[in-house]
């Protein structure tokens, strides 16, 4: 692997010297369209060049709503190249939630598309800073919306000669990508060039990735596990993406195989559902060698790397930071649930409430402190009590509680936070309570984290009725479903007669929890009443 040094971890700077080195090499495959590392350069430029034609400039905010296409990368790596900042959302995002995002990010541009349309829509009105939107695919819901629209293909059309590599900087903000709260509303992590591009070569450096690997994802590309650790991991190495829509459980040995993968990133509850899936040809005749799988069990480690036949890889990590732990391959088996152990990238300390240092095997709050510059994020956008608070002592606390053993691998237990993470997405409890509150009959809400069986964690709310208010369970999610994000609907709903709280007026969510947990067979649950939330 060719490396750079720290001046150069830019994209303009990257892309730039990697189609000069690999040129007609391919480095997307979306379905049967594959893109060569020169073709992702010149399709960028003219992205950039497009966007600064219309009047964005460096250090301006656009809101980026697509779903995975190689549009989002010439988007944001077109972005990138002039100094504007992307800010990525979740395509699940609706109402109060996607006016948030936009509004509290400070963005004048909107880039999204058809069938995401009618919800840039809805939330319009409300957004008056927004100059001009850009749609991929006809504009739908947008025609006659009180913001210019216009056809994001037509940036395709100016000159596909490179802007200026030295006018971005790589300290200079790249991203802002939105992490779920705790106490408070999601905050925005402002991310520097140099975070993204420094951890795509630590991990193509650590898990020995090759110009030969293709390295396949079917995960978001609004969040970073496939922006930074598959794409940017493929850049660094001199390899190749394969892209997909979305995760199939049943589709998804077919297309490891159509696409020649040798790598993928899964989540935990991935793993879990390709584990319950038959026996299949594909899943044997498949050229995977790495699988970096979040997390995983002793056992689930055992049956899915025996099964499937290939090498597990696994880290500790946060949109904050970096790859803080890297279990790589060469790794002890034995070890293979933890999240591996700090290479020369970090320290890691285990901390009590006081800050005060645990021994081994002692459960507290992961902290860390980068030993490299430029790998972490500057802050959280207009957020500055929460980023001096999340950099207490001068450690990073990540919010997740867990263990360093005797030989130093970090092991993950839970969240310390009140965020509630459910098949690789973080949830705010906070959000999903103020939305739940807007409705007529709740005069109380509650919510928290129950054990999936799919790993990580299910939603449940806990909810007092107003006196003399009516509202079922299912007419409670069936309500959320049109307020919130699909992933943000409550699994679990039980009415209370009040909410367990200290003497101060602070709920009691431990209370809670241990009630859920006694209760967990006879709780009403949304999956057995046969209600099936849509993605849209």
């Amino acid at each position: 692997m060719h490396d750079y040094p720290l001046t150069h971890r830019t994209i303009g700077h990257l892309l730039a010297a990697k189609a000069a080195e690999n040129g007609a090499r391919t480095f997307l495959i979306w379905g049967g369209r594959r893109i060569s590392y020169a073709d992702m350069h010149a399709t960028t430029n003219r992205y950039a060049n497009g966007f600064a034609a219309a009047g964005v400039g460096k250090g301006d905010h656009v809101a980026v709503m697509l779903g995975n296409c190689p549009d989002f990368l010439f988007v944001v790596w077109g972005l990138g190249k002039i100094g504007a900042v992307a800010v990525p959302l979740n395509t699940a995002a609706k109402g109060e939630l996607l006016r948030y995002y936009v509004a509290q990010s400070e963005c004048r541009w909107i880039v999204t598309e058809t069938a995401l349309a009618a919800r840039i829509a809805e939330v319009l009105p409300d957004l008056a800073a927004i100059e001009r939107i850009y749609c991929l695919g006809d504009a739908g819901a947008l025609h006659g919306a009180r913001a210019p629209v216009a056809d994001l293909a037509a940036l395709l059309s100016t000159s596909d000669t490179a802007p200026p590599v030295d006018a971005v900087h790589y300290a200079d903000p790249a991203c802002i990508i939105y992490t779920s709260g705790t106490t408070g509303p999601s905050k925005g992590v402002v991310s520097p060039h140099a975070q993204g591009q420094n951890i795509g070569r630590s991990i193509a450096a650590a898990y020995r990735y090759t110009r030969d690997d293709v390295l396949y994802t079917c995960l978001p590309l609004f969040h970073v596990n496939a922006l930074w650790y598959s794409v940017n991991a493929a850049l660094w190495a001199d390899a190749t993406v394969a892209l997909a829509p979305r995760f199939s459980a049943s589709q998804f040995w077919a297309d490891i195989v159509a696409t020649g993968a040798t790598q993928f990133n899964a989540l935990g509850a991935m793993a879990s559902l390709l584990l319950k899936q038959p026996v299949s040809d594909a899943e044997r005749a498949h050229k995977v060698r790495q699988s970096m799988v979040v997390p995983l069990s002793k056992e689930a480690y055992r049956d899915y790397s025996e099964r499937f036949r290939l090498t597990v890889t696994s880290l500790f990590a946060a949109t904050e930071t970096f790859a803080v732990t890297i279990f790589a391959p060469g790794d002890p088996a034995e070890k293979g649930a933890s999240a591996g152990h700090p290479r020369d990238l970090a320290d890691v300390a285990i901390l009590d409430d006081d800050d005060g240092a645990l021994p081994a095997g002692a459960v507290g709050e992961i902290c860390v402190r980068p030993r490299q510059p430029w790998m972490t994020m500057l802050g959280y956008y207009k957020m500055p009590e929460a980023t001096v608070a999340a950099f207490r002592n001068q450690w990073f606390h990540t919010g997740d509680r867990g263990y360093l053993d005797v030989d130093g691998f970090l092991w993950f237990v839970d969240r310390k936070k009140e965020t509630i993470r459910r098949r690789g997405e973080n949830i705010s409890a906070y959000e999903v309570e103020m939305l739940i509150a807007r409705h007529d009959a709740v005069h109380e809400v509650a919510a928290v984290a129950v054990a999936s069986d799919l790993t990580e964690d299910d939603v449940m709310v806990f909810i007092v009725r107003k006196p003399g208010a009516e509202v079922s369970e299912a007419q409670l999610v069936h309500y959320c479903a049109t307020t919130m994000s699909y992933y943000m609907v409550p699994r679990y709903v039980a009415f209370v007669d009040a909410l367990p709280k200290t003497a101060s007026e602070k709920i009691e969510k431990y209370k809670l929890k241990q009630m859920a947990e006694a209760t967990r067979a006879t709780l009403w649950d949304r999956e057995k009443s046969g209600i099936l939330i849509k993605r849209g």
